[in-house]
C-alpha cells in the first residue's frame, strides 16, 4: 500500500473533511496508507514542500499572498476547498443571547494575531459597523497562550477557533456569543495544497477520490459519529467527546463544508476583498496564480 505524506498548518476539528479522509478509512479504500503531522517549529509546511517530504497540506489560499506580493510564484497550488467560511468564534465571560458586535467596543479582547484570522476579524467587524480601533486589543501569543490567558481571568472576550471556545463553555469559563464566519460570509478560507508536479500523479487522483468521499460523508453523518471516529484515530485525545461533537455540529450548521470541493472564483474574489481591506495585499492577484482544479481521472 502506497504511503501519502500529509500535514496541516493548524490542527483543529475545523478541518474535519480532511481529517476524515484518514479517520474514516477513505484513503485506505483508495489503496493509500498515510503519515500525518501538524506543522511544528522543527517541521514547517513550507520546508516540507521544498524538501519533498510532504505531499498534501491543509493550508489557506491566503498563504500564497506573501510570495505574490514580492512578485514570486509560490511553490505549491491550492487545489481543493476545506472550509468556505471563517471558523473562529467570539466567546465572553457570560452567556449573551442578545449579543451585538458593538458590545466589543471599549472591551479588552484577546485576538488571534495570525495573519488570516486577524484579517477576517477586521473585515467582519467592519461589515457589522464596528470600529476595530475602539477595541482594547490584546495579543497574548499563540493559540495555547490565548486560551490560558483567558482562563487566567484576563480579557472580556476572546477570539478562538473551535474546539477551544466550546471547551471553555463546557467548563463554564466562557460562552460562545458570535461567529466570525457569520459576519464575514462565504470566502475561500481553508484549502488543500500540493506541489504542481505531485498533482499530476496517480496518487493525487486517488487522494482526491478519497477526499470527495470524505466530504460527502461529513455532510451527512451526525456530529457524534464524526467525533467518535476522530477520537478513535487519536486526533483529539485531550478534548472531551461532547465538546468535540458540539464543535463539529457548529461547523456543520455554519455551512463551512460544501459538497463542491473546487475553490470557486467568487469565494476567491471575496478573499481578495478581505485582504485588500486589511492591507494584507496591495492588488488583486489572479485566481490562476494560486488555484487549480482538483486532479481527477
Amino acid at each position: 500500500m502506497s504511503k501519502i505524506q500529509l500535514m496541516s498548518l493548524r490542527h483543529s476539528a475545523f478541518y474535519t473533511p480532511y481529517l476524515m479522509t484518514m479517520a474514516g478509512g477513505f484513503l485506505k479504500d483508495q489503496g493509500l496508507d498515510y503519515e500525518y503531522q501538524p506543522e511544528s517549529a522543527q517541521r514547517t509546511v513550507t520546508d516540507s514542500f521544498l524538501n519533498g517530504s510532504c505531499d498534501v497540506a491543509q493550508s489557506a489560499v491566503a498563504t500564497s499572498f506573501a510570495a505574490l506580493e514580492k512578485s514570486e510564484q509560490p511553490g505549491w497550488m491550492h487545489f481543493a476547498q476545506i472550509n468556505s467560511r471563517d471558523g473562529f468564534f467570539i466567546a465572553g465571560r457570560e452567556p449573551e443571547l442578545d449579543f451585538n458586535w458593538s458590545k466589543l467596543q471599549g472591551k479588552k479582547v484577546l485576538i488571534d494575531h495570525f495573519f488570516q484570522p486577524m484579517a477576517m476579524l477586521k473585515y467582519g467587524l467592519a461589515k457589522k459597523g464596528v470600529n476595530y480601533q475602539l477595541l482594547q486589543v490584546h495579543d497574548a501569543g499563540d493559540v495555547s497562550q490565548i486560551e490560558q490567558t483567558f482562563r487566567d481571568g484576563i480579557g472580556d472576550y476572546v477570539h478562538m477557533q473551535g474546539p477551544a471556545p466550546q471547551q471553555l463553555e463546557y467548563e463554564g469559563i466562557g460562552y460562545v456569543v458570535a461567529s466570525v464566519g457569520d459576519a464575514v460570509g462565504p470566502v475561500a478560507f481553508s484549502s488543500l495544497c500540493a506541489r504542481p508536479e505531485w498533482l499530476q500523479t496517480d496518487m493525487a487522483k486517488a487522494f482526491v477520490r478519497a477526499y470527495k468521499n470524505s466530504v460527502s460523508y461529513v455532510l451527512e453523518a451526525p456530529a457524534e459519529e464524526l467525533a467518535a471516529r476522530e477520537q478513535e484515530a487519536g486526533f483529539f485525545p485531550e478534548i472531551n467527546f461532547d465538546v468535540l461533537a458540539s464543535t463539529i455540529d457548529a461547523y456543520q450548521c455554519l455551512g463551512c463544508w460544501q459538497s463542491e470541493i473546487e475553490i470557486s472564483r467568487s469565494s476567491y474574489e471575496n478573499l481578495l476583498e478581505v485582504f485588500l481591506y486589511s492591507g494584507g495585499i496591495s492588488k488583486r492577484h489572479s485566481y490562476e496564480q494560486v488555484i487549480c482544479i482538483p486532479p481527477i481521472d
